[in-house]
């Protein structure tokens, strides 16, 4: 299955780099021409646990000569994913698959606006990466990925998916509620990502004070009534699995903290900031999601 991975930031090189050591045919393809330059000179590197591994892979800052892909994996911003289902519409033939394992709410109505919805596959991952510089990445959380159809069935197309990921390495699972998944993973972004960010702290270390405790507690269980309110069949503790998902990638400087390090655009509008939204039209009121979203956008404009 030839893969092409538009978005070659911490979290696409990673999927990238362990699909290219199980044997498969990947590209990586982003904007960033000297993480791609690096990447076709030097190869990637890959720490994990203390060691480095360099992986050689396919780097284009350009679809046009990739030719046509079997899976298309999306891994950009979410602000940037209407351009990048546009352009990588060049890739397809009359049986590519369009994934998008992306942060947040809002990618799978961007995508089905271009692309024909029978095409679609949604996903969620656990796994944790941070980008390091040009080239070079480093495997810093390990959770589960999941991969379903729009309609809730279970497939022959996402059993391969499914296949050819657990045989990179990357544990994966079909599921049949994928967007109930969807939902439990914005739980977790919800409580990690801007919290973190805005106090330069690695994920785990959210554990670690009363204060931020009580803060992605407060984050988290207005996103938790938000969904319930939609409909989403919430299982279990959401509270536990955010905190053993932080446990799990406690070394891992969340996305959006990575950039807020490097003052780029954050992805809050499509996490937290999706939180308030669907608030809004539900009319009831999450003050610690409106006020994180604002704190973040007024860093952002800082910029």
């Amino acid at each position: 299955m030839k893969t092409v991975i538009i978005g070659a930031g911490a979290m696409g090189s990673l999927f990238g780099g362990l699909l290219s050591l199980s044997g498969k045919e990947v590209w990586l393809v982003d904007v960033w021409e000297e993480h791609v330059d690096a990447i076709r000179s030097n190869g990637l590197a890959i720490e994990e646990k203390g060691k480095a591994e360099t992986v050689s892979i396919n780097a284009t800052s350009g679809v046009t000569s990739v030719g046509k892909a079997d899976l298309i994996l999306y891994f950009v911003k979410t602000y940037h994913t209407e351009k990048a289902i546009n352009d990588s519409l060049v890739l397809q033939k009359e049986d590519t698959l369009f994934l998008t394992l992306q942060n947040g709410l809002g990618n799978e109505e961007m995508i089905c606006k271009q692309v024909d919805r029978k095409k679609v596959i949604l996903g969620v991952t656990g796994q944790g990466a941070t980008l390091l510089g040009p080239g070079q990445i480093r495997h810093a959380g390990w959770g589960k990925t999941y991969v379903g159809e729009l309609d809730g069935k279970i497939t022959d197309r996402t059993d391969q998916i499914a296949r050819m990921l657990n045989n990179a390495g990357i544990e994966t699972e079909v599921s049949s509620r994928i967007h109930d998944l969807v939902w439990e993973k914005l739980f977790v972004n919800v409580g990690i990502n801007a919290l973190a960010a805005l106090l330069g702290l690695k994920n785990g270390q959210l554990l670690d004070y009363p204060e931020t405790l009580r803060l992605l507690e407060s984050l988290v269980s207005e996103a938790i009534e938000v969904a319930k309110r939609k409909g989403i069949q919430v299982q279990g503790n959401p509270m536990d699995r955010v905190k053993v998902v932080i446990e799990a990638t406690r070394e891992n400087r969340c996305s959006m903290g990575q950039d807020l390090d490097r003052k780029r655009r954050t992805e809050i509008d499509a996490i937290n900031g999706a939180v308030v939204r669907e608030a809004e039209r539900l009319g009831i009121s999450v003050p610690y999601n409106r006020m994180i979203t604002d704190l973040i956008k007024v860093i952002e404009k800082t910029f």
